[in-house]
């Protein structure tokens, strides 16, 4: 074989290499154009399954397919309570599930027992007017890594310019789009249960731990 035939299928090679991955990336949704605004959230009031974790976002995969595995027609949602830009990697909260039911409609209660079967809580979450909201392609299992490096940048700048109290932000896999909204009002409702037993504990390990600072001064000066 000559080494011009070598030299053009290594070319011909190359070249499907990069249109292989210029394809992915316009695919993707990589190159979308990141659009945030102010208003009525993509979803009303919702019954959730959900399973509450504490660590790095990036090992949310595994609860997203362990909720898929069981429904993979429903929608798959996600309430991130920590910013991890200020918060250690290991100590972040959320809580990752799927939507049951949404507006008037009663969850099905077959489904419901099954998710309840492997340990995951139902929770409603009621339907607020306004939030900060945006959206990216959902087309390939890698769109949810894509959509959270390309939008979560855009919330939180979004946010911190305007001064708005927006929170927790919740990331909803719907069809061929995923969601995100961050509630300006009516906030406290999108806490889970486990995320405030887990306030009160650290309140209480707080008064304990000053408690003890002060016997402590106290017996220094006696």
């Amino acid at each position: 074989m000559s080494d011009f035939v070598i030299l053009s299928l290594i070319l011909f090679l190359v070249v499907c290499l990069i249109l292989t991955l210029a394809g992915f990336v316009y695919y993707s949704g990589l190159l979308s154009e990141i659009v945030v605004r102010t208003g009525s959230p993509p979803v009303r009031k919702m019954t959730v399954a959900y399973k509450f974790k504490k660590g790095s976002y990036k090992d949310r995969g595994a609860a997203f397919t362990e909720s898929c595995s069981i429904a993979p027609q429903l929608c798959s949602i996600a309430l991130y309570y920590d910013n991890p830009n200020q918060t250690d990697a290991d100590c972040c909260r959320y809580a990752v599930g799927s939507i049951l039911s949404q507006a008037e409609e009663k969850p099905d209660e077959e489904l419901q027992r099954v998710y309840e079967k492997f340990g995951f809580q139902v929770i409603s979450f009621p339907e607020v007017s306004c939030a900060v909201t945006s959206s990216f392609p959902n087309h390939c299992m890698l769109s949810p890594i894509c959509g959270a490096y390309r939008v979560f940048p855009e919330l939180h700048s979004y946010i911190a310019e305007r001064g708005l109290n927006a929170y927790p932000f919740i990331e909803i896999c719907k069809g061929d789009l995923i969601h995100y909204m961050c509630p300006l009002e009516n906030q406290e409702a999108f806490s889970v249960p486990e995320l405030l037993e887990k306030r009160t504990e650290k309140e209480e390990e707080t008064e304990h731990k000053n408690g003890d600072q002060e016997k402590d001064a106290e017996e220094m000066h006696t």
